[in-house]
């Protein structure tokens, strides 16, 4: 049986805070997705800011950073717990997938930085992404076309790519929502965006928080379902739907336990 290891990148409180307002915390989110995708998937989840941590790194087939919405950005010494672990994980030749923060983090621990964006927030949807040359053949990408929409919610994002990441996507927002390493034994593969995130869980979370209009979280509770809410934000229900919404999920997957036929 195929095994995850997922690091919650938040702490307890806000973890808690993310349940009341949105249904779930982000560790519990990754967990159902890629279960969802493969249902005969088992996962752990601990929490480092929480002061968990892991001897063994041996009975997992990969590991799984979440987002964060802490305070700090990833060049930061407070994000240390997290960095610790994902060090760890590169060491051992684990393949790596990082959502938002977590990407975030391998591009500070790789030797590229993080900042705030110039262009303010990015919430509720990243639209228009579009591949680089590179996009358009990497196994990570396999059945996105330009101009996709995922999930979103962030405030940082790389501004320095590490000498051997790959640049996959981006958008006008950001110019980096996807890069991968694969060198010296480091196999990560990391999106600015959600895929684990349904449009649902982004309205009542976003919404619930203040930083979406309400008229925006209500799209996004509907966008699934509801062809006219998903236009109004730049998308289709059909890409919200979990098959396409979770591309790169599925993509690592089937690159780390490809399912049997």
């Amino acid at each position: 049986m195929t095994h995850i290891l997922i690091i919650e990148s938040n702490p307890a409180a806000e973890s808690a805070r993310l349940r009341e307002l949105g249904g779930a915390s982000c560790g519990e989110l990754y967990a159902a997705t890629l279960t969802s995708l493969r249902p005969d998937l088992k996962t752990t989840i601990i929490a480092p800011y929480d002061g968990d941590d892991i001897d063994d790194l041996t009975p997992f087939d990969g590991v799984a950073f979440t987002g964060s919405s802490v305070e700090w950005n990833t060049d930061d010494a407070q994000a240390e717990p997290l960095a610790a672990i994902m060090r760890r994980c590169f060491a051992a030749g684990l393949p790596v997938i990082g959502s938002c923060n977590g990407m975030q983090l391998a591009a500070s621990i790789l030797g590229g930085s993080t900042a705030e964006s110039p262009n303010g927030r990015e919430d509720g949807l990243a639209v228009n992404i579009k591949l680089t040359d590179a996009g358009k053949t990497h196994p990570m990408m396999v059945g996105r076309e330009d101009g996709y929409a995922v999930p979103c919610t962030h405030r940082d994002e790389v501004v320095r790519l590490p000498d051997a990441a790959v640049l996959l996507a981006g958008n006008d927002h950001s110019a980096v929502q996807a890069f991968a390493v694969e060198q010296d034994g480091i196999h990560f593969w990391g999106m600015q965006y959600h895929p684990e995130f349904d449009v649902g869980f982004v309205g009542k979370y976003l919404g619930g928080s203040g930083r979406l209009a309400e008229s925006v979280a209500m799209d996004l509770e509907m966008a699934d379902q509801d062809a006219s809410a998903a236009a109004r934000l730049g998308t289709t229900s059909e890409a919200q739907e979990l098959g396409v919404r979770a591309t790169e999920l599925r993509n690592w997957l089937d690159r780390i336990a490809p399912a049997s036929i």
